[in-house]
């Protein structure tokens, strides 16, 4: 009984700390690993290839809790930072990355888009798309 309690207790600390989300492409995407500079380069548009692949970022809703833990992780911004941060840049001439409505039609996006890149929960996560980065 004690055992089976301390397997219990290791297996749900592992969890706890497990990844919750993960940045996706497509299992044609010649990428298998990214940097969070690189993300964060992709997703506000300051970067647009890596190696010789556009890149087409795709954000999910932004009343979305996934998106906010991804601005808050990986950009490092609060919403009032990014949308100051996109005011200026539309001057620029500069667009934000495509929305899709939920989790389910970002995956959908990035499995037959080819570049396309977004952050989705583990739970999204399947064999039609390749996870680069955990976070």
């Amino acid at each position: 009984m004690i055992k089976a309690i301390v397997i219990s207790t290791i297996l749900i600390s592992v969890n706890i700390y497990a990844s919750k989300y993960a940045i996706v492409v497509n299992q044609k995407n010649k990428i298998s690993k990214i940097s969070k500079q690189q993300i964060k380069a992709i997703f506000l548009k300051k970067r647009h290839y890596i190696d010789d692949q556009k890149i087409i970022p795709v954000n999910i809703s932004a009343n979305s809790s996934v998106r906010l833990y991804f601005e808050k992780t990986i950009l490092k911004m609060s919403r009032d930072d990014l949308n100051g941060f996109w005011t200026k840049q539309h001057f620029q001439g500069v667009t934000p990355p495509t929305t899709q409505s939920s989790g389910n039609s970002a995956k959908l996006f990035i499995k037959n888009v080819d570049g396309a890149i977004g952050y989705l929960p583990m739970n999204l996560i399947d064999k039609d798309i390749k996870v680069i980065y955990e976070f």
